[in-house]
């Protein structure tokens, strides 16, 4: 190569200077400033801050230990998103890549958003064009499938343009960068991919539905509870003790862990995955992803890996094997770089015992001929593509050839007598044989594919390859349907496109705007659909996908969108992530229940005691203790169990179903004790306050219970825990959570009380559940 000098360092600087810079394209994660800001400037943070400002003045500061726990959150929170972010930012790194530039004479490796414009970068075999460049030295073969779904390769000259995002795939070059940032072609076909597109989750619009509706009826509430506990009372109340009382009333309402919960879950979802080698982008994509029911797979770097091997070397009649052996043997030994093919022909003749024969010259591949050649002492041989090995005489192969392509590349062996000075044949070809080179399908691709399959997920397998060869390669990994395969260029509407996805599983020669409109077809039809691919031509159907899976050594436009990266190519995490999902879900399910049954309760008492003549029976201090005990502790240990089992219904429906019974078992018992302690038994406040507290209590363990099967050691010990925790607050530190001192009608009354709210509970969910689930079959 000639010696290039590149840019000065004066020259740099001015185009930095002036803008012509590639621009930073990497997805970045948010600042320590941002997450901290989330965590601690929520809605229900503010409220909890003014009702503990208000309990401030009233002097019992007991009353304000409501926000330890909230400190708590935030803390959690915090540390599990840093956590989460050093993880991302550690694997975001390792998927990064970098460009050789020379510069001052001297070749430096920077970051791609440092390369400018007319810079000299080095690209060699398996290197991306991180820019649009024009060849300036050296000879290459270009593989540009990621732009443009096609797997041939083009040769590459002097002066010839080279577009970002394609691949060297065999050769050297030194280029010139003639396009920076937005410029590129690899940035122009994903810019539609770029525009911000707002996640899905149901997770979190059923949360903000939720938060929503709480928020509004908080203050109406908390307003019309305070006038009546104050003013409309029939017992006089102190202004502390009705203020005291509304604030118990409004802590309940809110929910102020199931945010804190859902963002923890998910944050430790993406450590987990990062030990897998899978970077999580986008949170919620993990809960989207065990919710899909279509997966539309890019062929290449998704089943296969990339790499060729030879899937076998079929004779033509009469020609010799060991002649064959030798001709390979020969013409791999005479190459100077190879490409893929030649690599994978080198792998099979090395198991062979081929002679390698003395060479005397060589013809090297090129794009326009499709083949390569060798004149050796006593022979010459060419292979390449059939058509232009055999030219006229095609006819000869061309039946074996149509037969042998289904799933793999065909390429035609034959003896000619030699060269002419031009480089073409200077005889009639003699066939010798058929080499069938496929693309190395993932060791791990019909496992992840049958996974998928148990699952009830449809398989679509999308490529822009030759549909046979498609087909071949899917029906090798167990695709259903992969013998009916569609060519997508015969798909000239919407209409055919939407028709095609609902019969077919495998289409070729798909053009990237196709693969958009067949995401959108899927959805229309009403799928969830999750998108893999590597290249730029898959950039606008990961965008539209409802979740986008690309690999790490795809183009970064595909890395740029996708909501996660396999970090190490290996499409067989996939299953993984759904597991972690399912687990994700599942127990915030699980989880949340236990939240809203306090907020059930606590909306439903606040207007119930707004025309009760009764003060509410609850302060703030004694909801902490009942917050703690049984919502917040089992809630993180059950929200972070393993949980395997397969997402059924709607994430607000299962959660309602399982919060209602305790919302109305709750109501019903502090009623009952509220009229029996005024009514019959003439208990002051303090003693029905100790009762509701208890029977509250007892009501979540009750539902602690029923979450908890089927019991495993962990679950009995946070069983104990939550149970010894009640006892503690109410016995050792009763005056912190004042409860009252118990009489004997007290506990008999405790007695039976705890004894029908069992029973009852019991009834009321199994009621709920059979219903439930009746639904459940209806909607299948």
């Amino acid at each position: 190569m000639q010696e290039i000098k590149g840019l000065s360092s004066e020259e740099v600087a001015q185009r930095v200077a002036s803008g012509d810079v590639n621009v930073d394209a990497n997805v970045h994660t948010r600042t320590v400033g941002q997450i901290f800001r989330d965590n601690l400037v929520t809605l229900f943070n503010i409220v909890n801050l003014v009702l503990a400002i208000i309990v401030f003045f009233t002097g019992s500061y007991k009353n304000m230990l409501f926000m330890i726990v909230i400190v708590t959150n935030v803390v959690i929170g915090v540390v599990q998103e840093l956590r989460s972010k050093a993880v991302t930012d550690k694997l975001s790194i390792v998927a990064s890549a970098k460009a050789t530039v020379v510069r001052d004479g001297q070749r430096q490796e920077i970051e791609l958003d440092q390369i400018v414009r007319d810079d000299i970068v080095c690209l060699g075999r398996g290197d991306q064009v991180p820019a649009d460049c024009v060849v300036v030295d050296g000879e290459c073969d270009m593989n540009e499938s990621l732009l443009t779904g096609e797997s041939d390769l083009i040769r590459k000259n002097p002066g010839d343009k080279l577009m970002s995002g394609s691949y060297v795939n065999a050769g050297v070059v030194m280029v010139r960068v003639t396009h920076v940032g937005a410029e590129n072609y690899a940035s122009k076909i994903s810019a539609e991919a770029k525009k911000h597109k707002k996640v899905h989750s149901e997770i979190m619009d059923t949360l903000n539905t939720i938060v929503k509706y709480v928020s509004i009826a908080l203050p109406f509430v908390g307003a019309a509870l305070f006038c009546s506990q104050y003013f409309w009372a029939s017992t006089p109340m102190s202004l502390t003790a009705a203020i005291l009382n509304t604030v118990a009333a409004m802590i309940g309402m809110i929910p102020e862990g199931l945010i804190l919960l859902t963002s923890t879950v998910m944050a430790v979802a993406v450590v987990r995955l990062s030990k897998s080698n899978v970077l999580v982008q986008q949170l919620y994509c993990i809960e989207t992803l065990a919710r899909v029911d279509t997966l539309c797979l890019d062929k290449t770097g998704t089943i296969t890996s990339g790499a060729m091997e030879v899937d076998r070397v079929e004779l033509v009649e009469g020609a010799s094997a060991a002649e064959v052996d030798d001709a390979l043997a020969s013409l791999m030994a005479a190459e100077n770089d190879p490409n893929e093919t030649s690599r994978a022909m080198m792998e099979y003749v090395a198991g062979r015992e081929g002679k390698v024969l003395p060479l005397v010259r060589a013809i090297p591949f090129s794009s326009d001929k499709k083949w390569s050649g060798a004149a050796f002492e006593g022979a010459a041989y060419v292979i390449g593509a059939g058509q232009f090995v055999m030219g006229a005489r095609y006819g000869l192969v061309s039946q074996r050839v149509s037969q042998l392509a289904e799933g793999a590349r065909v390429l035609v062996l034959a003896r000619v007598e030699g060269f002419t000075e031009e480089g073409g044949l200077a005889s009639e070809p003699q066939p010798l044989a058929f080499v069938c080179i496929h693309d190395q399908i993932r060791a791990t691709a019909a496992q992840t594919i049958q996974f998928f399959k148990d699952q009830g997920v449809t398989v679509n397998v999308i490529s822009g390859d030759d549909p046979r060869t498609v087909s071949g390669i899917a029906a090798k990994v167990g695709v259903p349907g992969a013998d009916a395969y569609v060519d997508a260029t015969t798909l000239k509407t919407e209409e055919d496109v939407a028709e095609a996805m609902k019969k077919y599983h495998v289409f070729g020669r798909v053009k990237p705007e196709q693969k958009k409109q067949f995401v959108i077809a899927l959805q229309q039809a009403g799928h969830t659909v999750a998108m893999t691919g590597d290249g730029v031509n898959d950039t606008l159907a990961l965008k539209q996908a409802d979740c986008s899976v690309a690999m790490a050594s795809g183009s970064d436009a595909a890395r740029n969108v996708a909501q996660l990266v396999l970090v190490d190519n290996d499409f067989a995490s996939m299953p993984k992530v759904v597991a972690e999902g399912r687990r994700s879900i599942n127990n915030l399910q699980r989880s949340a229940s236990l939240f809203l049954v306090k907020t059930l309760f606590s909306i439903t008492m606040a207007v119930l005691f707004v025309v009760l003549p009764w003060a509410y029976p609850f302060q703030p201090i004694q909801m902490t203790l009942v917050s703690a005990m049984t919502i917040g502790l089992p809630s993180f240990v059950l929200a972070l169990e393993p949980n395997k089992d397969r997402i059924k219904g709607r994430f607000l429906e299962n959660v309602i179903v399982r919060a209602i019974p305790g919302a109305i078992t709750v109501v019903c018992a502090v009623l009952a004790v509220n009229i029996v302690g005024h009514l019959f038994a003439s208990w002051d406040y303090g003693q029905i306050s100790t009762l509701a507290v208890l029977l509250t209590a007892w009501t979540g363990i009750m539902l602690i219970v029923r979450l908890s099967h089927p019991f495993t050691p962990i679950r009995w010990a946070l069983l104990v825990v939550c149970c010894g925790g009640m006892i503690l607050g109410t016995t050792l530190l009763h005056d912190l959570f004042a409860i009252s001192a118990m009489s004997f009608d007290m506990w008999v009354t405790l007695g039976i009380s705890m004894a029908i709210i069992a029973v009852f509970y019991h009834a009321v969910y199994t009621a709920f559940d059979r219903w439930h689930d009746k639904r459940q079959q209806q909607l299948v």
